[in-house]
């Protein structure tokens, strides 16, 4: 003993055990003793229980065998009591290890009535939540002191191990139908009222709100197309018409572009100028203009971007939190899928693991009450396909169950990238045509919607919209002679100005 306090003294990091401050984990022995009597003195006490316990719920190991053979015999929906226990435990072959039918007969004498199970289930699992995480902080912390193990490497478990913990004891009370009736009857109202009718956030493009009722809250929806179809320039074409049109906070998680690409991106979307003269910076004097004026439509747009890369579901449910509180994100948008991970978690395959992906995309989704757009990659059956290559629900990459979780499940389609032809087979004109093919709408219609494409910058837009986006916009390029297309800037030496004059100092991006 002497030699042990002579230890603590000189190393002050020392961490005494559990066992050694003399606690004992959080456990009610009683309790235990007084839940499986009274499951076993009235037939529909399990039926209270079952969804609150599970065997390792109990703190004692006899306790636990003793539960699992109630189980075993609710499952064959056989009644519960004192000797169809016994032999239960007898046919498991765990009789003798619980103590035997009098240990049996000891628990069903020390209560008389189950009127209070379900208060007393509740402190159980109370019990056994606490011991769960006192034993999930001893791991980590045992880990923390390991200084082989990558302090990030460890902080993704901790928070995948969390997460499970919570999933596993996440509960949601039963509701009546009344007070969601009036809750519906709220929101009909609400749309009714809006000259549009829709009753989720508006896109801009109204063929497809038309079709959509607008994105809805809780909603999991997945855009899906091949490579180069236009992903990315889709939403990000829908972002800015939601930031800036209609003032809705979007977030952005950007897994494989970075901001500053992202945000080019939407230069090139806004101004409405030909990406590779953003990119070399060879604007001639119009363009210089039509650059400064329309890119103050983005400033203070409620566009948010993180471009964390191979982002982990644990962190975007931290990340998407704290935007939905401190900056009331309506929408969040992925960029894309199946660049996720889940670590902290183990799985057999990839498959399993975006299939763990998807589902807590949709609990997200429903957790925030917001919409949630994930771009996702199709396979190369699409290529193989016969004339049209129209994408199918079957070609949505690793996983079934992408198609399972999604309440909404769209595809973009553009014939004229396949077919190298102005004209399809009938003669019309596809030129820059985009489909926006809804394949799956678990509250709607499916069907298909017609919107126009523009490569050179990167934008979707109405199909019949011809007019220019901002009609506040007079361009001057007709009217200054520019001089056999010379490309001196006049505004070099004077964007910090008019970066301070818009007050930019705190763009989002």
């Amino acid at each position: 003993m002497e030699q042990k306090r002579n230890y603590r003294q000189q190393n002050k990091s020392y961490v005494p055990k559990t066992s050694e401050m003399g606690r004992l984990q959080p456990q009610d022995r009683e309790l235990e003793e007084a839940v499986l009597g009274a499951l076993m003195l009235e037939k529909d006490a399990y039926t209270i229980v079952c969804d609150i316990l599970k065997p390792q719920c109990f703190y004692e190991p006899t306790h636990q065998l003793i539960y699992q053979a109630i189980v075993d015999l609710a499952s064959r929906q056989r009644p519960i009591d004192m000797l169809t226990v016994t032999e239960q435990l007898r046919l498991n072959g765990t009789l003798d290890e619980v103590g035997g039918a009098i240990v049996i007969s000891e628990l069903t004498g020390r209560v008389t009535s189950a009127a209070h199970i379900e208060y007393h289930a509740r402190i159980i699992a109370q019990k056994f939540l606490a011991r769960e995480l006192i034993s999930f902080s001893s791991e980590i912390q045992s880990k923390a002191f390991d200084e082989t193990i990558d302090v990030d490497d460890l902080m993704q478990e901790a928070e995948g191990k969390l997460f499970e913990i919570s999933q596993r004891n996440l509960k949601k009370d039963v509701t009546q139908i009344d007070p969601v009736i009036n809750e519906a009857i709220e929101l009909i109202q609400i749309a009714a009222n809006r000259k549009d009718g829709l009753s989720g956030l508006e896109t801009g493009f109204h063929d497809l709100d038309r079709m959509t009722s607008g994105w809805q809250n809780s909603d999991l929806i997945i855009i899906a197309a091949r490579p180069a179809m236009g992903k990315t320039a889709f939403v990000l074409s829908m972002a800015k018409n939601m930031a800036v049109s209609y003032n809705t906070p979007i977030a952005v998680f950007s897994l494989e572009m970075s901001n500053v690409q992202l945000v080019n991106r939407l230069i090139i979307n806004t101004c409405e100028i030909p990406g590779e003269k953003i990119k070399s910076g060879q604007l001639d004097t119009g363009e210089w203009e039509q650059l400064m004026t329309r890119i103050k439509y983005l400033f203070d747009a409620p566009i948010y971007i993180d471009d964390t890369p191979s982002l982990s579901v644990f962190e975007l449910r931290t990340k998407a939190r704290r935007l939905v509180r401190e900056h009331h994100i309506k929408m969040i948008i992925i960029d894309y899928l199946q660049l996720m991970n889940a670590s902290g978690m183990s799985f057999g395959s990839r498959e399993q693991e975006v299939s763990t992906i998807s589902r807590s995309l949709k609990q997200l989704a429903k957790e925030l009450n917001i919409p949630i757009i994930a771009l996702s990659q199709l396979n190369r059956s699409v290529e193989s396909r016969g004339e049209g290559k129209r994408p199918q629900l079957a070609d949505l990459r690793e996983s079934g169950a992408i198609e399972q979780d999604a309440d909404m499940v769209c595809f973009i389609h553009r014939p004229e990238y396949y077919t190298k032809s102005s004209e399809d087979g009938n003669g019309m004109d596809i030129r820059g045509l985009a489909e926006i093919i809804i394949a799956k709408h678990r509250s709607g219609a499916t069907g298909d919607v017609k919107l126009k494409f523009r490569s050179e910058l990167a934008r979707f837009q109405n199909w019949d919209e011809d007019r220019q986006l901002y009609s506040s916009f007079e361009s001057k390029m007709n009217t200054e002679e520019v001089g056999n297309g010379s490309q001196s800037n006049p505004f070099l030496g004077k964007t910090e100005d008019f970066l301070n004059n818009n007050n930019t100092k705190d763009v989002p991006f």
